[in-house]
């Protein structure tokens, strides 16, 4: 199987930085693309950042500005970078992976365990 791994995670007071980063590793053949998720309970995981192996990015409205998704195709790692950030995002961060595994046919949608940012007051 393939697995995702997380880390960087922590806690900050509010206009503080984190970085995540996420590793993937197992049989892929090709990473279509990569992003972060976070959750809060009794909500749904929203889209926080995403980018495609075309480099192509996009950021949910409220950390445009202020988070920046990167990668290092040979490390198959995807960043994010998280400055100013605010009490509301507090969340558990998951990270997400659009991956072809060697002999697949089609990419399937892969989920690390997730790391908890808590941002205080």
């Amino acid at each position: 199987q393939v697995q995702l791994v997380e880390s960087g995670g922590g806690l900050v007071q509010a206009g503080g930085s984190l970085r995540l980063s996420c590793a993937a590793s197992g049989t892929i053949f090709s990473i279509n693309a990569m992003g972060w998720y976070r959750q809060v309970p009794g909500k749904q995981r929203e889209l926080v950042a995403a980018i495609t192996s075309g480099g192509s990015t996009n950021y949910a409205d409220s950390v445009k500005g202020r988070f920046t998704i990167s990668r290092d195709g040979a490390k198959n790692t995807v960043y994010l970078q998280m400055n100013s950030l605010k009490p509301e995002d507090t969340a558990v961060y998951y990270c997400n992976a659009d991956i072809v595994r060697y002999g697949g046919f089609r990419p399937n949608r892969y989920w690390g365990q997730g790391t908890q940012v808590t941002v205080s007051s």
